[in-house]
C-alpha cells in the first residue's frame, strides 16, 4: 500500500492541456458525440484520442449532456400497486410440474392469486403453455368472483402466455388492467406487489 505522501509521477501518456482543448473543439464543431467523431476522424486517417478519452475530457471540462434531439432520458419510478381490498389486484404466473411417469414431459399449472385475501381465486392444469387457456381462466375467475367490469388489476412477468395478444384482448373486453414486472428483471422488487395493513 502506498503512503499518501508518496509523490507519483505523471504518465508519460497523459493529454496536454492543448490535445485537450483540441478535443472539445472538435465535438463543439462538429457537433457529433464522440463515438461518431473518433471513426470519422478515423476515415480521415486522423487519430486524436480514444473514444473513452473523449468522453473523459468532455465530463472534466462540464460539456457531457445530453445532444440529440429527443428529450433527455428522465428516471422514473416504476409503478407499485397496492391491495387495499379483496378482488382489487391479482397476480398470475404458469409453474412447470414434471409428469411422473415421462421423462422430460411437463404439464402446466395456471394459476391466479388475490393479493389481498392470499386466495387461489383460479387455477388450471395443461397439457401446454397458451395466451387463449391463461384468457379463458381470467375470464372464468372474473365470472366466479362477479368482478365483471369492476376495478382490477393483473399483474404478471413479461412471458410469452402474459403478454399474448388473446389474454391482452380478453383484459380490455373485461375492464382489466394489466401490469408487468420490468423486462429483464426476474424479481421485481420495485414493481412487486404488495398488501396494506389490514
Amino acid at each position: 500500500m502506498l503512503r499518501p505522501d508518496t509523490a507519483h509521477p505523471e504518465p508519460s501518456h497523459k493529454l496536454s492541456e492543448a490535445e485537450r482543448e483540441r478535443m472539445v473543439r472538435l465535438c463543439d464543431e462538429r457537433r457529433l458525440p464522440p463515438s461518431q467523431i473518433v471513426p470519422r476522424l478515423a476515415d480521415e486517417g486522423t487519430y486524436v484520442a480514444s473514444e473513452s478519452s473523449f468522453y473523459r475530457v468532455l465530463r472534466s471540462q462540464g460539456e457531457q449532456q445530453h445532444r440529440g434531439r429527443a428529450a433527455k432520458p428522465v428516471a422514473s419510478e416504476p409503478p407499485r400497486h397496492v391491495a387495499t381490498g379483496p378482488n382489487a389486484l391479482w397476480s398470475w404466473d404458469i409453474t412447470f410440474l414434471a409428469c411422473s411417469k415421462i421423462a422430460g414431459k411437463f404439464f402446466y399449472l395456471y394459476a391466479i392469486l388475490d393479493l389481498w385475501s392470499r386466495k387461489i381465486v383460479a387455477w388450471e392444469v395443461h397439457e401446454r403453455e397458451s395466451g387463449e387457456l391463461a384468457a379463458e381462466l381470467v375470464e372464468k375467475a372474473v365470472w366466479r368472483e362477479h368482478l365483471r367490469l369492476r376495478p382490477l388489476i393483473l399483474h404478471a412477468d413479461n412471458g410469452a402466455a402474459p403478454t399474448a395478444y388473446t389474454l391482452k384482448a380478453k383484459l380490455e373486453a373485461l375492464g382489466i388492467r394489466p401490469s408487468y414486472s420490468r423486462p429483464g428483471v426476474s424479481d421485481d422488487r420495485a414493481n412487486r406487489s404488495s398488501t396494506s395493513a389490514r
